[in-house]
This record gives C-alpha cells, sequence and structure tokens, in this order.
C-alpha cells in the first residue's frame, strides 16, 4: 500500500526553504532547471556565449527529461534543447567534480542518440549532439574558460566527425570577456548584480515575486516530500528485511535446538551447524545455555 506524504510542510523548513531560496544561484541544479524552464531565451544566451556561436537561435528547451534505458542505468538531464537546425544541446550543472566524470558525459550522449531515432531511421538522421557540463570548479584544471573535446584520428589529428561534441565550461573562470562574465552571473545570488538582463530578470522573478517564491517553494516543499516517502518506504522495506532476518534467525535455532535435544542421533556440532545455519560458535552457546536450564 503505497504511504501518503506528510499532511502540511513544518514550519522550520519552511523557512529553511526561504533561506535557502535566498542564497540559491545558478549553479543549484533545482534553481538553474527553474529559471531554464520554458525559456529559450536564458539557454541562447548561454549556447552564444561557450560556443562563440552569436546567431544560434533556440527553438525548444525541456528540462528535468528522462531518458529510460530499459537494460541499464537510465538518466534524467538538466536541459535538453533544440536549435534551428536541429542541434541538440544537453547543459548539466555540476558543483561536485564528480558528478562531472568524463564516463557521464560519454553515456549522456549516448543516451540522447539512443532516443533520437525511430526504429528503421538511417544513422545519417542523427543530428549534431553537445553534452555541455557547466561546473563550479576548473575540473580540467588547465586555467581555460572552456574546454571542447572532440573525437579525432590520433595520427594526423583530424577530426573523426561524428557529429558528437562534450564541453565542459569552468564556472571559477573569472575575467571582463562574455564567458567570464556570464560565470560570474552563474555564481551570483543578487539578481542586481548579475550582468546579463535575461538571466537576471528570471533570477529576480523567482527570488522576489511572489508568483516566483512560491513556485520554487512549491517545488522544494515537494522535493522534501519525496524525500520524506523515500525515507518511509524505505524504512518499511529494511523493517521487512530485519522481521524476514529474525524469523529465519528463529527457525534456524529452533532447529538447531531440536537437534541438540535429539539423543537417539547424537548429532555433532558441524553437522548442526551445517543443517541449521548458524555458526559453531552459536550452537555451542545454544548447547551451554540449555545445559543451564
Amino acid at each position: 500500500m503505497k504511504n501518503s506524504a506528510p499532511a502540511g510542510i513544518p514550519v522550520r523548513i519552511q523557512r529553511e526553504n526561504l533561506e535557502r531560496l535566498r542564497n540559491f544561484c545558478l549553479l543549484d541544479d533545482d534553481f538553474f532547471t527553474k529559471c531554464f524552464e520554458e525559456n529559450p531565451e536564458c539557454v541562447e544566451l548561454v549556447l552564444r556565449i561557450v560556443l562563440e556561436v552569436p546567431d544560434l537561435v533556440v527553438l525548444d528547451v525541456r528540462t528535468q527529461v528522462f531518458l529510460a534505458n530499459l537494460l541499464d542505468r537510465s538518466v534524467r538531464l538538466d536541459v535538453l534543447a533544440t536549435d534551428a537546425d536541429g542541434k541538440k544541446y544537453n547543459i548539466e550543472i555540476q558543483r561536485d567534480s564528480r558528478g562531472a566524470n568524463s564516463r557521464r558525459a560519454r553515456y549522456n550522449s549516448s543516451m540522447i542518440d539512443a532516443n533520437i531515432l525511430d526504429k528503421g531511421d538511417d544513422f545519417e538522421k542523427l543530428p549534431e549532439t553537445y553534452v555541455i557540463f557547466i561546473t563550479e570548479n576548473d575540473v580540467m584544471g588547465d586555467g581555460e574558460a572552456v574546454y571542447q573535446i572532440e573525437r579525432c584520428i590520433l595520427k594526423s589529428g583530424r577530426r573523426f566527425g561524428d557529429g558528437s561534441h562534450i564541453v565542459y565550461v569552468n564556472g571559477a573562470f573569472r575575467d571582463s570577456s562574455p564567458i567570464g562574465l556570464l560565470m560570474q552571473d552563474f555564481s551570483c545570488p543578487v539578481p542586481g548584480k548579475m550582468h546579463y538582463n535575461v538571466l537576471a530578470d528570471r533570477a529576480r522573478f523567482f527570488k522576489e515575486s511572489k508568483e516566483g517564491v512560491a513556485i520554487m517553494c512549491k517545488a522544494m516543499e515537494d522535493l522534501w516530500k519525496q524525500g520524506v516517502e523515500q525515507g518511509i518506504e524505505q524504512g518499511i522495506e529494511r523493517g521487512i528485511e530485519q522481521g524476514i532476518e529474525i524469523g529465519e534467525e528463529k527457525k534456524a535455532t529452533k532447529v538447531a535446538l531440536r537437534m541438540l535435544l535429539d539423543k537417539k542421533r547424537n548429532y555433532a556440532v558441524d553437522e548442526i551447524a551445517d543443517i541449521s545455519g548458524l555458526s559453531i560458535e552459536e550452537i555451542r552457546k545454544l548447547e551451554t545455555e540449555n545445559r543451564m536450564q
């Protein structure tokens, strides 16, 4: 039977959510996905600056996109956008450098490809894809603002040209260039101090308007309820497991005692341990306790 979520949100949690909202910046993925949700302008600005394509036009933006893999691990993408040429862009926010693992970028790229083509489609229909990680720290460690990773032929250095691109953006990069100002905006919790109006306006809506604050608080409360539900279900599952373990232990103890008391067959300790599943030490303890009774 499904457990219902708590009827109300504790006042303490509500206060903590408001404080969290005040401190949110675009490097917080919950805030990032809300600000970019159904907002092509924000995505367009980021892609134009990061990829240095000033005329790039974004047509579609989806956030928290779940890509299912029935045989193995599925993924949930922060942002998946499509431009006017049909190219696909996955933008991921990662404050923890471990979450920006190179193999995760590879997996995201493969999952996007696997969910694009319909059965029977020619592989030439695969669009160009970009997996872009914006990280709080310089994951690559070379001090660059943007790292573009491409497959190439090692001997000649010529690009392989499979249409797959991986990009890492150094969120710690600072200077007066467009990318430097963009990264300052991503780490800034105060809309009035941000450089790009399209980002500042979106952040201001969720931080300062009544409607936006309500939306963000509702999103955080939903996450809190989900966490409580998962905790309850995990507790129940663990309780069931412990109950089964206790039941099995009692059953094994009962079998061992019956064998210990069987004077006709006179079972050896190792035989009792083998049949009951208890250890020899546990059998000897039962034997001693039985003698004392």
